[in-house]
């Protein structure tokens, strides 16, 4: 029999994986918010992957969690996800995959592009998504991964924040409003280089999201979530001493009309 894999969070996303899982054969245990994951690890010390699935906002709870015999198994999916977050848990090399498809209540995933994983259980996830015909591809290093996640970071905030302004899809933002898209979007970049220590490209971070966006531009930019993740953005750019001019107005005229 294979390996079991756990898995922490049983959402929409955590089920697309979970299914992906299951049809390779592999045991998955399942741990839900009422579950206790001390209890599951005694039960289950040595998993193959320990598959963290929750929200952005149940991230770090979670991760404290952790039980020490999971610190060297531990996978992440989460959006906004970048190396400081599990690194400050002192995880031993966990596997990572930056998801570039969507997946909401009674519909199947929608893929956007192919989804970047790096670690040593990329090969399980890419397999598992295959499963399922979404494809994803694995990368060759620990900076390629972050780059990826910074990229990703920078679509879903650029379009998040924007679309609180434009409404619409992906493609009636970067058609029609461009040079707000790319004047948000390196105010990201700004926040994303003080969080990652490290500075970038910023066209190409930009070419990166604009594969995003021409992956499916009928993508709506503002979620229910488009409010909170510019309020954790201005948080950060305080944090930073960012100036970030462009989405405090934003954030001021949203504020004014709600």
């Amino acid at each position: 029999m294979k390996q079991a894999v756990v898995m922490v969070g049983i959402g929409e996303m955590g089920g697309v994986f979970a299914r992906g899982i299951l049809r390779l054969g592999h045991p998955l245990i399942p741990v839900t918010r009422d579950m206790d994951m001390q209890e599951v690890a005694l039960a289950w010390p040595e998993p193959q992957l320990v598959l963290v699935s929750v929200a952005e906002k149940d991230l770090h709870s979670t991760l404290a969690g952790i039980p020490a015999t999971w610190h060297d198994r531990i996978g992440l999916l989460q959006n906004e996800l970048l190396p400081a977050d599990w690194e400050q848990y002192n995880f031993r090399d966990p596997t990572v995959i930056s998801v570039w498809f969507e997946k909401k209540k009674g519909q199947d995933a929608r893929v956007l592009i192919p989804s970047p994983v790096f670690g040593p259980q990329a090969e399980l996830l890419i397999d598992a998504l295959a499963t399922l015909d979404i494809p994803a591809r694995k990368l060759g290093s620990s900076d390629e991964l972050r780059q990826e996640l910074v990229i990703k970071n920078v679509y879903i905030l650029t379009t998040n924040i924007c679309g609180l302004v434009t409404g619409g899809d992906v493609a009636d933002l970067w058609h029609n409003h461009q040079a707000l898209a790319r004047e948000v979007a390196n105010e990201v970049i700004d926040i994303q280089q003080v969080l990652t220590a490290h500075e970038y490209d910023r066209e190409r971070l930009i070419q990166g999201m604009l594969e995003g966006i021409n992956g499916d531009l009928a993508h709506k930019c503002m979620g229910r979530s488009a409010p909170a993740r510019l309020n954790r953005a201005l948080q950060q750019a305080d944090a930073a001493g960012l100036a970030v001019p462009r989405m405090r107005a934003i954030h001021a005229e949203h504020s004014k009309s709600n």
